[in-house]
This record gives structure tokens, C-alpha cells and sequence, in this order.
């Protein structure tokens, strides 16, 4: 599990996510409809709108609000539509930030972008000067402490996954990209449903960061995701639990 993803669990654990549900609500209609627009309104032929419906029930968002999303993305309802782009640059320490959007207006996005990344001493890069650092994985997470860690394992490896992590309080499964949502449904079918589904860009070197420079760095991270064209945050930093809980209390 990168950095990151510890980072996004611990505030999830400690209800900070609660206080951001609207915005929260707002990134998972922009994915939904642009997930449909790209791939189609169903979900069972299209993989990545079946996950960004599993993550928006995930966070209880209205049956009626995931439909208007869909009808909006396959030109069924009125409104903008959205590009994705990548943002990439540099936090503390030299650690690798990679930011996943989806925006109406590039020009304010990679305004607002690089004034987060200047305020915390950091800067904004040229197209892949931090992507190279990234692998595109799929990730399903699991409650180590509701779980059969063996019995996962087994459904896991038979259903396709690449590997199993063993991570304190959670339990990744790890697949290809194209494969996570086969895999999901397949643990899910077995009674092992998972507390978060994504495809996300996991670091393959880190930075270990610690006191000033950790706080920061999570700063950064933070401040990132409250934009609202920002869906998805990626840093390389290498902080401990310990550490996070410390900052997160």
C-alpha cells in the first residue's frame, strides 16, 4: 500500500471524510458521467463505470444521484462534459506527485494546482516527469480483523489477482487494471466484499519523510484533493503509521 492510500485510510477511520461529503459527491458524478460518456450506461459492459458505482454506494450516495450521473454521461441530462488530464510535480523531499483530473476548464485546474504545490514549497513538472515512477494497479482492500486471511488468499489467486498484502489493520488484493472489477465480483460472489475497490498508480520507489517534512507532505496531499476538479491524488512519500496517526490526532 502506498503512502498515500495509509494516509486515505486513516482519515477515513477517524470520520474526516464525513465533513466532505458533498465534494465527495460532486467527484463521483463527474466520474460516473464520464465514465458512461467514454464506455457506455451499462454497467455490465463497462468495467470502470461499474466501479466508480460501487465506490459512489460505497459512500451512500442516492440511487437517484448515480442514475441522473449516467443519463448525464450518455446524453440523457444537460451539462458540461469533462476532460481528464494529468498534473505531475514535486512535494517535499523531492517526493513524486501525480494528479489524476477531470475538468471543464484546464486553465483554472493547473492554476489552482500549482498554487497548492507552491504554497507548500513545491512546484509543478512537465508532462511525465514523475509518471515513470507509477504503475497502474487495481486494488481491492479489505478489514484484516473481518476476514479469513487464507480463505481470501485462495478465492483471490483462483479468481485472477496478482497478489495478496498484508498490511496491519487492512488486506490489499492487487490485480491488473482490466482485471479488478472479474475479480471483485468473484470475491464478492464467495462472501469476501471488499471495503474499497479502486484502480490506482502505486509507487515503485519511495521517499521516507518524517517530522516537518511529513506534515507537509500530507498538507499537500490534502489540500490537492479539496480542489474540486481533483479526483485522485498519488504521492511516492514513505511515512510511518505511527507518524500519520500522530498528524492525522
Amino acid at each position: 500500500m502506498s503512502g498515500h492510500s495509509k494516509w486515505s485510510t486513516i482519515k477515513r477511520k477517524k470520520g474526516a471524510a464525513d465533513a466532505k461529503r458533498g465534494k465527495i459527491f460532486t467527484k463521483l458524478i463527474r466520474e460516473i458521467a464520464t465514465a458512461a460518456r467514454l464506455g457506455g450506461g451499462d454497467p455490465g459492459a463497462n468495467p470502470r463505470l461499474r466501479l466508480a458505482i460501487d465506490r459512489a454506494r460505497d459512500a451512500n450516495m442516492p440511487k437517484d444521484n448515480i442514475e441522473r450521473a449516467i443519463k448525464k454521461g450518455v446524453g440523457g441530462g444537460e451539462g458540461e462534459s469533462f476532460e481528464e488530464v494529468v498534473y505531475e510535480g514535486y512535494g517535499p523531499g523531492g517526493t513524486a506527485i501525480y494528479v489524476e483530473t477531470l475538468t471543464d476548464n484546464k486553465n483554472r485546474t493547473v492554476g489552482e494546482i500549482r498554487h497548492v504545490l507552491t504554497r507548500f514549497g513545491g512546484n509543478l513538472g512537465a508532462s511525465g516527469c514523475v509518471a515513470y515512477l507509477f504503475e497502474k494497479r487495481g486494488v481491492a482492500s479489505f478489514d484484516a480483523g473481518a476476514i479469513d486471511l487464507d480463505s481470501l488468499m485462495e478465492a483471490a489467486l483462483e479468481a485472477g489477482a496478482e497478489d495478496v498484502r498484508e498490511l496491519g489493520e487492512s488486506v490489499d488484493v492487487v490485480t491488473s487494471p482490466g482485471s479488478l472489477a472479474a475479480v471483485v465480483e468473484a470475491l464478492a460472489e464467495g462472501g469476501f466484499a471488499p471495503e474499497e475497490s479502486r484502480v490506482a498508480m502505486e509507487p515503485s520507489t519511495t521517499v521516507k519523510l518524517e517530522g516537518s517534512q511529513a506534515e507537509t507532505m500530507l498538507r499537500v496531499a490534502d489540500a490537492l484533493e479539496d480542489l474540486d476538479d481533483v479526483q485522485s491524488v498519488y504521492a511516492n512519500f514513505d511515512i510511518s503509521e505511527e507518524e500519520m496517526q500522530r498528524i492525522a490526532g
